[in-house]
């Protein structure tokens, strides 16, 4: 099969021939119909996560088919059209049993753990606890960023923040997982404030349902904060930061109501110093989010098929595999607007 390999943190990746993979005990080998090109691949990339090793093909946001059943797999048949959270659990734990497989201390992620989806064909470990069925009707551009950004902001605004129809929700980086919480929020009836520094990025926010928009090009984090609220005309009760940046969830701890809930979705780079003595004067609670177990998809998959959340839209480029390898080295500069996605 046709994957590109990263072979060097920081260089280039290829496009190379490698052996077809086999499906393992309870596992499955898919087909990839289609799959995303996301900021967390460019951490992979970069040698910012110490859970990969070289070589390594990236990619962990997919739609495809079973192509190939492991041994005791029940859940599915081949031909079967599913998508898979990025974060896969053993199954067997008690968070699995608990239906808490994004933080299963076994867990394997595609494209981290072990060889992604940026690949003609991808293998999935525990495959009756982990493949999420999608159908035929739904296209592949509105299914593979379930994978990891819809899923992972779906569950953050959700399950994490509690977000509500009538709050305001601030939404920092207006990226792929930005712009998803953006669409969710406003899904859910909830006024999402658009925070980032391109103007594009901004446009896109606003047209797939931003209340709000704050170009913060050139402010610190008070000014971004104080940006947000006069925007808005309130401090919103909650906010997402998809950045990974320091200066970034200041800036939303700084914007919070009292009592607001900061949900933390971007990866650092390096730890953190945060603006901790608001969160203790103003009781602000600072949560974690880290994708989605299979077992939650429904609410989700249910957004879509009734054409209230269209993932879809957020489209805005189409790669092939080689065009794939100069993507993933310009994510580390800025990004274009919306999704791409890669039909290996």
């Amino acid at each position: 099969m046709r994957a590109v390999v990263i072979e060097k943190f920081g260089l280039r990746p290829e496009v190379r021939d490698l052996p077809a993979p086999s499906a393992p005990p309870g596992g499955v080998v898919l087909d990839v119909e289609a799959t995303g090109l996301c900021r967390s691949d460019h951490h992979a990339f970069a040698g910012h996560d110490d859970s990969v090793t070289l070589p390594r093909v990236p990619g962990h946001e997919m739609v495809g088919r079973v192509a190939a059943l492991g041994e005791g797999v029940r859940a599915v048949r081949v031909g079967d059209r599913v998508t898979t959270p990025f974060v896969e659990g053993c199954g067997r734990c008690r968070w699995c049993r608990q239906g808490a497989a994004q933080i299963c201390p076994d867990q394997t992620q595609p494209g981290f753990t072990h060889d992604g989806s940026w690949a003609e064909q991808v293998v999935i470990r525990a495959a009756d606890h982990n493949l999420v069925p999608v159908g035929e009707e739904l296209p592949a551009e509105a299914v593979v960023t379930l994978g990891c950004r819809f899923a992972t902001a779906y569950r953050a605004l959700t399950a994490r923040a509690g977000l509500r129809a009538g709050e305001s929700v601030a939404v920092i980086g207006c990226g792929g997982v930005g712009l998803s919480a953006i669409m969710i929020a406003a899904s859910l009836g909830a006024r999402p404030i658009a925070v980032d520094i391109d103007p594009g990025a901004l446009a896109l926010a606003r047209e797939h349902g931003a209340a709000v928009a704050v170009d913060s090009r050139g402010l610190d984090p008070a000014a971004t904060a104080a940006a947000i609220v006069e925007a808005a005309g309130e401090r919103p009760t909650a906010s997402v930061e998809a950045l990974g940046r320091e200066a970034t969830t200041d800036a939303a701890l700084l914007a919070l109501a009292p009592l607001g809930r900061h949900v933390q979705i971007g990866l650092y780079a390096e730890p953190p110093r945060l603006a901790i003595p608001r969160v203790i004067s103003q009781e602000l609670a600072v949560l974690g989010s880290h994708g989605m177990a299979a077992a939650d998809y429904p609410g989700l998959l249910a957004l879509v098929r009734e054409g209230s959340l269209r993932p879809q839209d957020l489209v805005t480029r189409t790669l092939d595999l080689e065009q794939a390898c100069k993507a993933l080295v310009e994510l580390g500069e800025r990004a274009p607007a919306g999704v791409g996605v890669i039909r290996p």
